[in-house]
């Protein structure tokens, strides 16, 4: 239940602002059908994050505990500095796949190009690698990205407007320095 938990918040709150989150307001604002949206949201989230999470699994299995630990702290350390850096979205990506796919294809395939190597999936691998149950960081990760872009699709700019960006990943930034630390120095029930 703990990986479940820590995965669904980490990804949740450094999905705010994330640049798929960016997108998830772009396809509402194009196309104005959420649920295929929300629908190919969740599929390419969990196609991205499964292979994500396999990836965690297998490094931890590859490595000692002590590495392991040094590797997944200076992870969350490095995300932390990442937190603070905006994303953008590339417009034109959407407008090529748009035309081809449809509604639903075309969110499938923009999310899973825009999470490659993004904050979340990077924080799926160190997560997996953390924890040793695969499918509950996997339940977390794409629960928490679909907390923060589920209410993006249907809330749209009113939400965008609202929530100061600059605070939210502030607040990211600051949980993934704690567990960066209290993973290098193997405090806590976490780490």
């Amino acid at each position: 239940m703990e990986a479940f938990l820590v995965s669904t918040g980490v990804v949740a709150l450094g999905e705010m602002g994330d640049k798929t989150q960016l997108l998830a307001l772009l396809l509402a604002a194009r196309f104005r059908r959420p649920w295929p949206i929300v629908g190919g949201i969740l599929v390419a989230t969990l196609a991205n994050h499964a292979a994500a999470g396999a990836v965690g699994g297998w490094v931890a299995a590859l490595m000692g505990p002590v590495a392991l630990r040094w590797l997944i702290g200076g992870s969350f350390l490095a995300m932390a500095v990442w937190m603070l850096i905006p994303d953008k979205i590339d417009e034109d990506e959407v407008a090529r796949t748009r035309t081809r796919f449809g509604v639903f294809g075309t969110t499938v395939v923009a999310f899973f190009i825009a999470e490659m190597g993004d904050k979340t999936q990077i924080a799926t691998v160190a997560l997996a690698a953390r924890f040793s149950d695969l499918w509950a960081v996997v339940a977390g990760t794409t629960l928490g990205m679909m907390l923060a872009n589920v209410p993006a699709v249907f809330l749209g700019e009113r939400v965008a407007r609202a929530v100061p960006m600059a605070l939210v990943h502030g607040i990211s930034a600051l949980i993934f320095a704690v567990l960066g630390v209290l993973t290098l120095l193997n405090v806590g029930a976490l780490f």
